[in-house]
Protein backbone atom coordinates (compact mmCIF):
# COMPACT_ATOMS: atom_id res chain seq x y z
CA UNK A 1 0.00 0.00 0.00
CA UNK A 2 2.33 2.47 1.10
CA UNK A 3 4.23 1.37 -2.12
CA UNK A 4 1.46 2.49 -4.13
CA UNK A 5 1.39 5.87 -2.54
CA UNK A 6 4.97 6.53 -3.38
CA UNK A 7 4.39 5.93 -6.78
CA UNK A 8 1.11 7.90 -7.29
CA UNK A 9 2.59 10.53 -5.67
CA UNK A 10 5.69 10.74 -8.05
CA UNK A 11 3.20 10.64 -11.37
CA UNK A 12 1.11 13.35 -10.07
CA UNK A 13 4.55 15.09 -9.27
CA UNK A 14 5.57 15.33 -13.14
CA UNK A 15 2.21 15.90 -14.39
CA UNK A 16 2.16 18.97 -12.65
CA UNK A 17 5.90 19.55 -13.57
CA UNK A 18 4.21 19.06 -17.23
CA UNK A 19 1.56 20.92 -16.91
CA UNK A 20 3.57 24.41 -15.62
CA UNK A 21 6.04 23.94 -18.50
CA UNK A 22 3.61 24.01 -20.97
CA UNK A 23 1.74 26.61 -19.82
CA UNK A 24 5.24 28.93 -19.25
CA UNK A 25 5.52 28.11 -23.18
CA UNK A 26 2.32 28.83 -23.97
CA UNK A 27 2.21 32.20 -21.99
CA UNK A 28 5.37 32.72 -24.36
CA UNK A 29 3.72 32.47 -27.49
CA UNK A 30 0.84 34.75 -26.48
CA UNK A 31 3.29 37.64 -25.57
CA UNK A 32 5.55 37.08 -28.53
CA UNK A 33 5.32 39.92 -30.37
CA UNK A 34 4.87 39.52 -34.08
CA UNK A 35 7.40 40.06 -36.45
CA UNK A 36 9.78 38.31 -33.86
CA UNK A 37 10.97 34.66 -34.65
CA UNK A 38 13.19 32.09 -32.40
CA UNK A 39 16.15 31.73 -33.77
CA UNK A 40 16.53 27.90 -33.81
CA UNK A 41 13.65 28.10 -36.31
CA UNK A 42 14.78 26.26 -39.79
CA UNK A 43 12.79 29.20 -41.55
CA UNK A 44 15.28 31.48 -39.94
CA UNK A 45 18.13 29.54 -40.87
CA UNK A 46 17.12 29.13 -44.39
CA UNK A 47 15.63 32.36 -45.91
CA UNK A 48 16.21 35.60 -45.63
CA UNK A 49 13.14 37.86 -44.09
CA UNK A 50 12.66 41.39 -44.59
CA UNK A 51 10.26 43.50 -43.14
CA UNK A 52 7.67 42.80 -40.20
CA UNK A 53 7.15 39.16 -42.28
CA UNK A 54 8.75 36.59 -39.78
CA UNK A 55 5.30 35.53 -37.80
CA UNK A 56 3.86 35.11 -40.88
CA UNK A 57 6.13 33.27 -42.41
CA UNK A 58 6.14 30.76 -39.55
CA UNK A 59 3.21 29.10 -41.38
CA UNK A 60 3.06 30.80 -45.12
CA UNK A 61 6.49 29.82 -45.35
CA UNK A 62 5.78 25.91 -45.30
CA UNK A 63 5.82 24.79 -48.77
CA UNK A 64 2.64 22.70 -49.78
CA UNK A 65 0.33 24.71 -47.62
CA UNK A 66 -3.15 25.09 -49.49
CA UNK A 67 -6.56 26.67 -48.31
CA UNK A 68 -10.24 24.25 -49.72
CA UNK A 69 -12.01 27.71 -51.56
CA UNK A 70 -16.01 27.61 -51.29
CA UNK A 71 -15.85 26.06 -55.01
CA UNK A 72 -13.50 23.26 -53.96
CA UNK A 73 -10.47 24.72 -55.59
CA UNK A 74 -7.19 24.70 -53.60
CA UNK A 75 -5.22 28.85 -52.77
CA UNK A 76 -1.66 28.20 -52.31
CA UNK A 77 -1.02 29.86 -48.93
CA UNK A 78 2.65 29.51 -49.63
CA UNK A 79 5.08 32.55 -50.00
CA UNK A 80 8.97 32.06 -50.01
CA UNK A 81 10.40 34.75 -47.82
CA UNK A 82 13.32 35.11 -49.88
CA UNK A 83 11.32 35.77 -53.04
CA UNK A 84 9.56 38.29 -51.13
CA UNK A 85 12.78 39.85 -49.65
CA UNK A 86 14.54 39.88 -53.22
CA UNK A 87 11.10 42.08 -54.57
CA UNK A 88 10.84 45.86 -54.77
CA UNK A 89 9.05 45.52 -51.81
CA UNK A 90 11.52 43.82 -49.79
CA UNK A 91 14.94 44.58 -49.06
CA UNK A 92 15.99 46.76 -51.55
CA UNK A 93 12.80 49.17 -51.18
CA UNK A 94 14.41 52.64 -50.85
CA UNK A 95 11.59 53.41 -48.20
CA UNK A 96 12.29 49.97 -46.35
CA UNK A 97 11.20 47.21 -46.66
CA UNK A 98 7.44 46.01 -46.51
CA UNK A 99 5.74 43.18 -44.42
CA UNK A 100 2.65 41.45 -44.68
CA UNK A 101 0.68 43.69 -42.51
CA UNK A 102 2.04 46.71 -44.83
CA UNK A 103 -0.02 45.08 -47.21
CA UNK A 104 -3.13 43.23 -45.79
CA UNK A 105 -3.24 44.81 -42.64
CA UNK A 106 -2.92 43.99 -38.58
CA UNK A 107 -6.50 42.81 -39.33
CA UNK A 108 -5.73 39.77 -41.35
CA UNK A 109 -4.84 37.99 -38.53
CA UNK A 110 -5.98 35.65 -37.12
CA UNK A 111 -7.64 34.65 -40.24
CA UNK A 112 -11.39 34.43 -38.91
CA UNK A 113 -12.97 35.61 -42.04
CA UNK A 114 -14.81 33.29 -44.47
CA UNK A 115 -12.66 32.10 -47.34
CA UNK A 116 -12.98 33.42 -50.64
CA UNK A 117 -15.34 32.18 -53.26
CA UNK A 118 -12.85 31.16 -55.98
CA UNK A 119 -8.69 32.00 -56.64
CA UNK A 120 -9.55 34.89 -59.28
CA UNK A 121 -11.70 36.73 -57.22
CA UNK A 122 -9.44 36.52 -54.36
CA UNK A 123 -6.86 37.63 -57.13
CA UNK A 124 -9.02 40.43 -58.09
CA UNK A 125 -9.75 41.80 -54.41
CA UNK A 126 -6.06 41.40 -53.81
CA UNK A 127 -5.11 43.83 -56.37
CA UNK A 128 -6.95 46.65 -54.34
CA UNK A 129 -4.31 46.60 -51.82
CA UNK A 130 -2.24 47.76 -54.29
CA UNK A 131 -4.38 50.59 -54.66
CA UNK A 132 -3.87 52.04 -51.48
CA UNK A 133 -0.11 53.36 -52.36
CA UNK A 134 -0.17 53.76 -55.97
CA UNK A 135 -3.03 56.01 -56.33
CA UNK A 136 -1.77 57.51 -59.51
CA UNK A 137 -1.29 54.25 -61.38
CA UNK A 138 -4.47 53.15 -59.78
CA UNK A 139 -6.29 56.06 -61.28
CA UNK A 140 -5.00 55.63 -64.59
CA UNK A 141 -5.94 51.92 -64.48
CA UNK A 142 -9.47 52.86 -63.70
CA UNK A 143 -10.01 54.52 -67.16
CA UNK A 144 -8.59 51.33 -69.21
CA UNK A 145 -9.89 49.53 -71.30
CA UNK A 146 -9.04 46.17 -68.34
CA UNK A 147 -10.77 48.17 -65.78
CA UNK A 148 -13.27 48.44 -67.95
CA UNK A 149 -13.71 45.02 -68.73
CA UNK A 150 -14.14 43.87 -65.14
CA UNK A 151 -17.00 46.47 -64.92
CA UNK A 152 -18.96 44.26 -67.50
CA UNK A 153 -18.29 41.07 -65.82
CA UNK A 154 -15.33 39.97 -67.21
CA UNK A 155 -13.05 38.59 -64.44
CA UNK A 156 -10.52 37.13 -67.06
CA UNK A 157 -9.45 40.87 -67.95
CA UNK A 158 -6.15 42.22 -65.97
CA UNK A 159 -5.65 42.96 -62.85
CA UNK A 160 -3.06 44.60 -60.87
CA UNK A 161 -1.72 41.53 -59.76
CA UNK A 162 -1.97 39.61 -62.84
CA UNK A 163 0.73 42.22 -64.66
CA UNK A 164 3.18 42.57 -61.62
CA UNK A 165 3.03 39.62 -59.40
CA UNK A 166 1.77 39.33 -55.18
CA UNK A 167 4.71 38.76 -53.58
CA UNK A 168 7.81 38.43 -56.48
CA UNK A 169 6.63 41.92 -58.01
CA UNK A 170 10.10 43.19 -60.15
CA UNK A 171 10.75 46.42 -61.22
CA UNK A 172 9.49 46.93 -64.98
CA UNK A 173 11.55 50.78 -66.09
CA UNK A 174 13.88 50.19 -68.27
CA UNK A 175 12.66 46.32 -68.38
CA UNK A 176 10.44 46.55 -72.02
CA UNK A 177 11.30 42.83 -72.91
CA UNK A 178 10.06 42.22 -69.41
CA UNK A 179 6.74 44.36 -70.19
CA UNK A 180 5.77 42.57 -73.60
CA UNK A 181 6.53 38.72 -71.82
CA UNK A 182 3.83 40.02 -68.99
CA UNK A 183 1.40 41.25 -71.45
CA UNK A 184 1.99 37.50 -73.61
CA UNK A 185 0.64 35.96 -71.21
CA UNK A 186 -2.88 36.66 -71.68
CA UNK A 187 -2.51 37.92 -75.44
CA UNK A 188 -0.87 34.96 -76.71
CA UNK A 189 -1.75 35.00 -80.57
CA UNK A 190 -0.94 38.73 -80.48
CA UNK A 191 2.40 38.00 -78.75
CA UNK A 192 3.41 35.56 -81.18
CA UNK A 193 2.75 37.92 -84.11
CA UNK A 194 4.68 40.88 -82.38
CA UNK A 195 7.57 38.37 -81.06
CA UNK A 196 8.28 37.76 -85.25
CA UNK A 197 8.09 41.13 -86.11
CA UNK A 198 10.92 43.76 -86.86
CA UNK A 199 10.26 45.61 -83.09
CA UNK A 200 9.93 41.76 -81.34
CA UNK A 201 12.91 40.76 -82.76
CA UNK A 202 14.44 43.61 -82.59
CA UNK A 203 13.60 43.98 -78.31
CA UNK A 204 12.99 40.12 -77.84
CA UNK A 205 15.51 38.37 -79.99
CA UNK A 206 18.85 40.98 -79.67
CA UNK A 207 17.52 42.70 -76.86
CA UNK A 208 17.52 46.31 -78.78
CA UNK A 209 15.58 48.28 -75.50
CA UNK A 210 14.95 51.13 -78.61
CA UNK A 211 12.47 48.87 -80.33
CA UNK A 212 8.96 49.99 -79.11
CA UNK A 213 7.54 47.20 -76.76
CA UNK A 214 3.75 46.85 -75.94
CA UNK A 215 3.64 49.66 -73.34
CA UNK A 216 5.06 52.07 -75.38
CA UNK A 217 2.27 51.98 -78.39
CA UNK A 218 -0.75 51.15 -75.77
CA UNK A 219 0.14 52.70 -72.55
CA UNK A 220 1.09 51.21 -69.31
CA UNK A 221 -1.82 51.33 -66.92
CA UNK A 222 -4.46 53.43 -68.59
CA UNK A 223 -4.32 51.30 -71.59
CA UNK A 224 -7.77 52.34 -74.01
CA UNK A 225 -9.67 50.56 -76.47
CA UNK A 226 -7.23 50.33 -79.68
CA UNK A 227 -10.53 49.68 -81.96
CA UNK A 228 -11.53 53.36 -81.64
CA UNK A 229 -11.65 56.22 -84.45
CA UNK A 230 -9.71 58.22 -81.96
CA UNK A 231 -6.96 55.51 -81.63
CA UNK A 232 -6.97 55.32 -85.39
CA UNK A 233 -6.63 59.01 -86.00
CA UNK A 234 -4.30 59.70 -83.80
CA UNK A 235 -2.02 56.24 -84.24
CA UNK A 236 0.02 57.96 -86.85
CA UNK A 237 1.38 60.24 -84.13
CA UNK A 238 2.32 57.19 -82.29
CA UNK A 239 4.28 55.87 -85.11
CA UNK A 240 6.05 59.36 -85.47
CA UNK A 241 7.51 59.23 -81.88
CA UNK A 242 10.11 56.70 -83.11
CA UNK A 243 9.67 57.40 -87.21
CA UNK A 244 9.96 61.37 -86.99
CA UNK A 245 13.19 61.47 -84.60
CA UNK A 246 16.28 61.69 -86.28
CA UNK A 247 18.54 60.80 -83.92
CA UNK A 248 17.06 57.63 -83.13
CA UNK A 249 15.81 56.88 -87.01
CA UNK A 250 19.84 57.73 -87.59
CA UNK A 251 20.85 55.18 -85.63
CA UNK A 252 19.28 52.08 -87.80
CA UNK A 253 19.78 54.28 -91.20
CA UNK A 254 15.86 54.69 -91.72
CA UNK A 255 14.81 58.25 -92.75
CA UNK A 256 12.53 60.26 -91.28
CA UNK A 257 10.86 61.23 -94.33
CA UNK A 258 8.72 58.02 -94.07
CA UNK A 259 6.71 60.17 -91.62
CA UNK A 260 7.10 63.27 -93.36
CA UNK A 261 5.83 61.95 -96.73
CA UNK A 262 3.05 60.81 -95.16
CA UNK A 263 1.54 63.51 -93.57
CA UNK A 264 2.21 65.90 -96.86
CA UNK A 265 0.25 63.47 -99.17
CA UNK A 266 -3.62 62.55 -99.64
CA UNK A 267 -3.89 59.97 -96.67
CA UNK A 268 -1.94 61.76 -93.83
CA UNK A 269 -3.80 65.23 -94.84
CA UNK A 270 -6.94 63.73 -94.26
CA UNK A 271 -6.58 62.41 -91.52
CA UNK A 272 -4.96 65.28 -89.78
CA UNK A 273 -7.88 66.92 -91.16
CA UNK A 274 -10.34 64.82 -89.26
CA UNK A 275 -8.47 64.33 -86.08
CA UNK A 276 -8.29 68.20 -85.91
CA UNK A 277 -12.00 68.50 -86.50
CA UNK A 278 -12.99 65.85 -84.55
CA UNK A 279 -11.17 62.92 -84.04
CA UNK A 280 -13.82 60.85 -82.96
CA UNK A 281 -15.25 60.49 -86.44
CA UNK A 282 -14.05 57.69 -88.66
CA UNK A 283 -12.31 58.15 -91.63
CA UNK A 284 -11.88 55.69 -94.05
CA UNK A 285 -7.95 56.64 -95.52
CA UNK A 286 -5.34 54.32 -94.68
CA UNK A 287 -2.95 55.00 -91.43
CA UNK A 288 0.52 53.38 -90.98
CA UNK A 289 -0.70 49.99 -90.02
CA UNK A 290 -3.41 49.88 -93.03
CA UNK A 291 -0.34 49.48 -95.40
CA UNK A 292 2.51 47.73 -92.64
CA UNK A 293 0.26 46.00 -90.48
CA UNK A 294 0.08 46.31 -86.39
CA UNK A 295 1.52 43.40 -84.42
CA UNK A 296 3.42 41.92 -87.63
CA UNK A 297 5.49 44.70 -89.05
CA UNK A 298 8.35 43.09 -90.88
CA UNK A 299 10.71 45.53 -93.09
CA UNK A 300 10.13 46.31 -96.26
CA UNK A 301 12.10 44.49 -98.39
CA UNK A 302 10.76 40.89 -95.98
CA UNK A 303 8.78 38.68 -98.45
CA UNK A 304 6.48 38.62 -95.51
CA UNK A 305 6.26 42.21 -95.64
CA UNK A 306 2.80 43.45 -96.95
CA UNK A 307 4.65 46.59 -98.77
CA UNK A 308 6.71 44.19 -100.47
CA UNK A 309 6.29 44.63 -103.96
CA UNK A 310 5.06 41.54 -104.39
CA UNK A 311 2.01 42.02 -101.86
CA UNK A 312 1.86 45.80 -102.36
CA UNK A 313 -1.35 45.74 -104.66
CA UNK A 314 -3.17 43.08 -102.23
CA UNK A 315 -2.30 45.81 -99.58
CA UNK A 316 -3.62 48.38 -101.95
CA UNK A 317 -6.85 46.35 -102.82
CA UNK A 318 -7.99 46.52 -99.26
CA UNK A 319 -8.90 50.21 -99.72
CA UNK A 320 -9.14 50.09 -103.83
CA UNK A 321 -10.90 46.90 -104.65
CA UNK A 322 -10.49 47.74 -108.40
CA UNK A 323 -7.21 48.35 -108.57
CA UNK A 324 -4.77 46.36 -111.26
CA UNK A 325 -1.52 45.61 -111.48
CA UNK A 326 -0.72 48.94 -112.62
CA UNK A 327 -1.86 50.87 -109.36
CA UNK A 328 0.88 50.08 -107.14
CA UNK A 329 3.29 51.66 -109.79
CA UNK A 330 2.17 54.79 -109.21
CA UNK A 331 3.42 55.01 -105.67
CA UNK A 332 7.35 55.51 -104.96
CA UNK A 333 7.07 54.71 -101.49
CA UNK A 334 8.34 57.44 -98.99
CA UNK A 335 10.99 58.90 -100.46
CA UNK A 336 12.06 61.30 -102.81
CA UNK A 337 12.03 60.47 -106.86
CA UNK A 338 15.65 59.54 -108.00
CA UNK A 339 16.99 59.99 -111.50
CA UNK A 340 18.03 56.21 -111.56
CA UNK A 341 14.61 54.87 -110.09
CA UNK A 342 11.94 57.26 -111.45
CA UNK A 343 13.32 58.90 -114.07
CA UNK A 344 9.88 60.11 -115.23
CA UNK A 345 8.51 61.48 -111.76
CA UNK A 346 12.15 63.04 -111.22
CA UNK A 347 12.02 65.52 -114.34
CA UNK A 348 8.10 66.28 -114.02
CA UNK A 349 8.87 66.93 -109.98
CA UNK A 350 11.49 69.47 -110.59
CA UNK A 351 10.36 70.76 -113.80
CA UNK A 352 7.04 72.27 -111.33
CA UNK A 353 9.84 73.09 -108.47
CA UNK A 354 11.13 75.59 -111.25
CA UNK A 355 8.38 76.31 -113.06
CA UNK A 356 5.75 77.30 -109.54
CA UNK A 357 8.53 79.70 -108.33
CA UNK A 358 9.20 81.09 -111.24
CA UNK A 359 6.05 81.81 -112.13
CA UNK A 360 5.25 83.78 -108.65
CA UNK A 361 8.39 85.18 -108.69
CA UNK A 362 6.91 86.76 -112.21
CA UNK A 363 3.70 87.78 -111.07
CA UNK A 364 5.20 89.18 -107.66
CA UNK A 365 7.69 91.45 -110.16
CA UNK A 366 5.05 92.28 -112.12
CA UNK A 367 2.87 93.62 -109.52
CA UNK A 368 5.76 95.39 -107.81
CA UNK A 369 6.41 96.94 -111.54
CA UNK A 370 2.51 98.17 -111.48
CA UNK A 371 2.50 99.07 -108.20
CA UNK A 372 5.93 101.18 -109.23
CA UNK A 373 4.55 103.01 -112.43
CA UNK A 374 1.00 103.57 -110.83
CA UNK A 375 2.98 105.70 -108.17
CA UNK A 376 5.17 107.39 -110.15
CA UNK A 377 2.09 108.37 -112.75
CA UNK A 378 0.40 109.97 -109.57
CA UNK A 379 3.36 111.33 -108.55
CA UNK A 380 4.08 112.93 -111.73
CA UNK A 381 0.43 113.90 -112.51
CA UNK A 382 0.31 116.01 -109.24
CA UNK A 383 3.25 118.13 -110.14
CA UNK A 384 2.54 118.61 -113.41
CA UNK A 385 -1.32 119.95 -112.64
CA UNK A 386 0.81 122.35 -110.12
Amino acid sequence: MKRHLITFCLGAGFIVLGLSTLSIVTAQEATEEPGTMQTDSPIAEDAEISGNNAYCILCHGQEGRTLTLANGSTLNLHVDPAVLADSVHGKNNPEGALGCVDCHGEQAFPHVGAAPADARLYTIEASEICTQCHTEQAAGQADSVHAAGLARGNLRAATCVDCHGAHNVKPIADNPALAANVCGTCHTSVFDEYQASIHGEALLGRGDTNAPSCIDCHGVHGINNPTTAQARNRSPELCATCHANEALMKKYDISTNVFNSYITEFHGETIALFDQQDPNVASNKAVCYDCHGVHNITPADDSKSQVAKENLLITCQQCHPNADSNFPDAWVGHFEPTAEDNPGLFAVDWFYKILIPAVLGGFAVMVVADAYGRIRQRLGGGKQHG
